[in-house]
Order: C-alpha cells, then sequence, then structure tokens
C-alpha cells in the first residue's frame, strides 16, 4: 500500500501524478459538497480524510480524530474509505444493490472501495451515503459499536 507523508491535502495532490492528481481532486470535491456539516478535512493515515475533530470526540481509536470517509490514490488503484458504511448493515446493503445496478463488479472489503476509473463505482449512491450520516448519527453508531454486542 503507498502511503504518502504529506502533512496537506494540497501537498498530497501535488505529488500524485497529473491524471492521478485529476481523478483524486474530483472525486475529493464532489465528497466535500456531499459531506455533512461538522467533517472536517486533513490527511491522516496518508490519506486525505475527513473527520470528527478530537474536541468532539476525544475517545476515538488511538487518540485519532474519527475517521468518516477517506480517499487515498494507491500504486494500481484508487481507495475510498467510507466508515459510515462499514458502522451501518443498510448503508451496506445499498452500496451492494448500486454496483449492482451499474452492473460492474465491485471491489470492496468492509469499508473500503478499490477502482482504477470514477466510472466503475456508482458515484451519486456513493455521495448519497456520504451525506446521509451526520456527525451526530456517526457518534451514535460508533458509541453503539464501542459498547459491544
Amino acid at each position: 500500500m503507498v502511503s504518502s507523508r504529506a502533512t496537506t491535502v494540497a501537498q498530497y495532490l501535488e505529488e500524485l501524478p497529473g491524471e492521478r492528481r485529476a481523478v483524486v481532486s474530483r472525486l475529493r470535491a464532489a465528497l466535500a459538497k456531499a459531506m455533512p456539516e461538522g467533517y472536517v478535512e486533513s490527511m491522516n493515515w496518508g490519506m486525505i480524510c475527513w473527520e470528527i475533530p478530537l474536541e468532539r470526540c476525544p475517545q476515538a481509536y488511538n487518540g485519532r480524530p474519527l475517521g468518516y470517509v477517506a480517499l487515498a490514490a494507491q500504486k494500481h488503484h484508487y481507495a475510498l474509505y467510507l466508515m459510515g458504511v462499514y458502522a451501518d448493515d443498510r448503508q451496506a446493503r445499498t452500496l451492494e444493490a448500486a454496483f449492482r445496478t451499474l452492473g460492474t463488479k465491485p471491489d470492496v472489503g468492509k469499508s473500503c472501495v478499490r477502482f482504477r476509473r470514477l466510472e466503475d463505482i456508482p458515484l451519486d449512491a456513493i455521495l448519497g451515503l456520504v451525506a446521509s450520516m451526520s456527525v451526530e448519527d456517526y457518534l451514535a453508531s460508533h458509541e453503539k459499536g464501542r459498547a459491544g454486542p
């Protein structure tokens, strides 16, 4: 996995080759537009992240802000991490259905959607999922997960 040492989003984008920068920039702009109020864009884990700041959620994993969405250009693909999908089975089913409708085979993990071209992902559905989870909803889901079964 490729990991950037960039400390700002601008630095991260600058280090990407032209075509990869264009894809990441386009997806970043769409995600930022869909992002509910209260998530903060930053660089964390070597990726562009939208997170809940520690001031709002100090009990997050490993003393770091609670991540909601992350975007990275890897060596042979792009990766979009959707923690809302990971935390909510209904969102996961919605994403699966969107891939079926698109007619492409998803390359997904628990929270990760890997793709080579933007046309390979159901972007409108992903943006809808991102927009659908407020900070309050995500914090409630996080607390429920920390409490255990």
